[in-house]
């Protein structure tokens, strides 16, 4: 009779045992569910973050290429145009080579149209005249001068040569007359006149186009002298003069052919 109860007891506290022993390993398994969910959250996170790093990074690079792409346009623009530059620059060398070869020899001609001048002109200068022509002759055969620079002064020369025969001048010189060598004050009134006075400014020569020689000036001309010397010395104001003339004639021409 009372083993009953006992054994009843036993029955209903087996059951509570099993679930709470249940229970435990759901919670457990529910807590390795959890943590075991955490860690793959948190591996989502950080792979979400590597590939929003990963995208900014592709995006990076990207723009990067298109830089790249529109700096080897640039480039390949500058590479025609330095190519056509090349071009042109080689044409203009060519051009230049076959401007010298016809400068040159034209430099030369110039030279000796200068000295022809110098020749055949009225005296005007002539030392001067002649080495400054002997100065050019000797700068054409030097390489350290450039071609444009020989031809500036060349250019020069006869740009002096233009204002002897325009400019009323007045410089001290020698003359040489009945083979005496005189040391004189001369005036020329462009290649016109051609004046000489002794120092003492009491003898006038002109010079004889025709007959290439100096030749004494009548004293009755001595006024009109003085005032030409004065005009050219800046001592008096300019105005009209009587001078002889220093040319050579039409007839004179005829009768020397």
């Amino acid at each position: 009779m009372f083993k009953t109860p006992i054994a009843l007891g036993l029955l209903i506290a087996l059951p509570f045992s099993a679930m709470a022993s249940d229970l435990t390993n759901a919670q457990s398994v529910q807590s390795k569910t959890n943590a075991s969910s955490a860690a793959s959250q948190q591996r989502i996170d950080k792979s979400a973050e590597q590939s929003i790093k990963f995208q900014a990074e592709i995006e990076q690079l990207q723009q990067e290429v298109k830089n790249l792409q529109v700096y080897q346009d640039h480039l390949n623009a500058l590479v025609v145009s330095q190519e056509q530059e090349v071009s042109s620059l080689e044409g203009q060398i060519d051009e230049i080579k076959s401007t010298r070869q016809g400068v040159v020899p034209l430099m030369y001609q110039m030279i000796e149209g200068l000295k022809q001048n110098l020749a055949q002109d009225v005296p005007i200068k002539p030392e001067q005249r002649a080495e400054r022509i002997a100065k050019l002759d000797s700068m054409m055969t030097r390489a350290d001068i450039a071609d444009a620079e020989k031809y500036r002064r060349i250019l020069e020369a006869y740009q002096i040569e233009l204002d002897y025969g325009t400019k009323l001048g007045l410089y001290q010189g020698q003359i040489t007359t009945h083979d005496k060598q005189l040391e004189v004050d001369i005036l020329h009134m462009g290649r016109l006149s051609l004046i000489a006075r002794s120092l003492n400014g009491l003898n006038y020569w002109s010079w004889n186009a025709n007959q290439r020689e100096w030749q004494s000036l009548d004293s009755s001309l001595k006024t009109e002298l003085d005032k030409a010397y004065s005009i050219a010395a800046q001592q008096t104001a300019p105005s009209l003069v009587t001078l002889p003339v220093s040319l050579v004639t039409s007839t004179s021409q005829q009768e020397e052919q």
